[in-house]
């Protein structure tokens, strides 16, 4: 896949995306739905990247075409010092970006930090991809990437 142009103007979903961060106070451009997601990265418009573990990619499952910036390492997620001089290698600045990470939580985290570093179109895919965890303990029942049968791949 190619990098979207950092010079178009942003697709009318990640622009309203925008408009409710700006409205709710969101520290980074905005949060989109996995199906949005899935939408804007397999039709070029944004580049998808995966912040979780390089662990959670191989035994959990991942995106196909999709990059890959740990926000943390290992079984105790240290933070990974190097994650927006990585992220800025692989996509751009101005390049709209979408973070996915288990829950939506890290990828939160990581899209603030990446927009405190100048990233100007960094967004969270909310939901991340395996969802919250339901009333039984278990993620993808209720949300999630895996939960819309959105494509995905497992080693």
């Amino acid at each position: 896949m190619s990098a979207p142009s950092e010079t178009s103007a942003l697709p009318q979903a990640l622009e309203a995306a925008r408009a409710v961060a700006l409205a709710t106070g969101l520290p980074y451009a905005g949060g989109v739905t996995p199906p949005l997601a899935w939408q804007l990265f397999s039709q070029e418009q944004a580049l998808l990247v995966d912040v979780r573990s390089g662990e959670e990619r191989k035994f959990v499952g991942h995106v196909p075409g999709s990059l890959h910036v740990a926000w943390a390492t290992g079984t105790a997620l240290t933070r990974n010092p190097r994650f927006v001089r990585e992220l800025e290698a692989k996509t751009g600045k101005d390049t709209p970006v979408l973070l996915l990470c288990r829950s939506g939580k890290r990828s939160a985290l990581a899209a603030e930090a990446a927009a405190k570093a100048g990233f100007t179109q960094v967004f969270n895919v909310l939901e991340g991809f395996e969802g919250e965890i339901d009333t039984h303990g278990h993620r993808g029942t209720d949300d999630g990437w895996r939960f819309h049968q959105l494509p995905w791949i497992q080693d």
